[in-house]
């Protein structure tokens, strides 16, 4: 029997990489699994420039997007920005989850919420993960704000590399394949697992494989984590190929 599913995706303006990463590795699980079919709509929060002021401006929007998004009765609905959850003080991942159901469930349309930068935590924590090395292509300051969130989850950041690119467009840009270069001048030897893009907005799907050869460590993805826990609150097999270790049925 085939069972349809409507992805709602809450992107800032300037996205351009979470609604190409996901809906590529729903397809791909889909065409594992063709009983499965997915359709995709997105309702967008206004951000040019990676900056903490713009940032908090942007999430505010993010209760009007679940609404929209809930008028289309999606099934599920991401969140699909880590930085700016992060930003905003360890934990809000799960305020934030809360409260944009709750907008949901007001509008008649409960949807489950997920943010990708919950999902990156939950991940990690599935993966058996204490020590990690990450990439993000934010700011120093915004990266560290990214670090030290992910410590107070509970999981140690032993090395890490900020890009420092400002504009969001740019960070979209960005060639996922000089990827495995920069995790090449990192310390990956004593991490559980390596982070590659701790951000939905810079490419990275491609070079997962290439890294994981290089290093022989588990590679999780903002994006990847997303799809899984999209994957998991949807009930569905956490599979798809190529996808790196966390989507290859191991924590299935």
């Amino acid at each position: 029997m085939v069972r349809s599913f409507r992805i709602g995706q809450i992107v800032p303006s300037s996205n351009t990489t979470m609604e190409t990463e996901v809906p590529a590795m729903l397809l791909a699980h889909q065409a594992q699994f063709p009983e499965h079919r997915f359709t995709f709509h997105s309702s967008r929060m206004r951000m040019k420039t990676v900056k903490k002021e713009e940032l908090a401006a942007m999430d505010a929007e993010s209760d009007r997007c679940a609404l929209e998004l809930s008028d289309a009765r999606v099934d599920v609905l991401g969140y699909a920005c880590l930085v700016a959850i992060m930003a905003m003080g360890p934990g809000y991942h799960r305020t934030s989850q809360q409260r944009l159901q709750l907008r949901t469930a007001d509008n008649g349309a409960t949807a489950p919420v997920i943010t990708s930068a919950g999902a990156l935590v939950d991940a990690l924590k599935v993966m058996g993960a204490q020590r990690v090395a990450l990439v993000a292509p934010y700011m120093r300051p915004l990266t560290e704000l990214v670090v030290n969130y992910i410590r107070e989850e509970g999981i140690e950041v032993s090395d890490w590399r900020a890009l420092e690119i400002p504009d969001n467009l740019d960070v979209g840009r960005h060639d996922p394949f000089r990827l495995p270069d920069i995790v090449r001048g990192m310390n990956t030897r004593d991490v559980d697992a390596i982070v590659l893009s701790a951000c939905v907005q810079m490419p990275s799907l491609a070079a997962v494989p290439m890294v994981e050869a290089i290093t022989g460590k588990p590679v999780v993805t903002a994006a990847i984590a997303t799809t899984y826990a999209i994957l998991k609150q949807l009930q569905l097999r956490p599979v798809v190929p190529g996808a790196g270790a966390l989507l290859s049925g191991a924590y299935a």
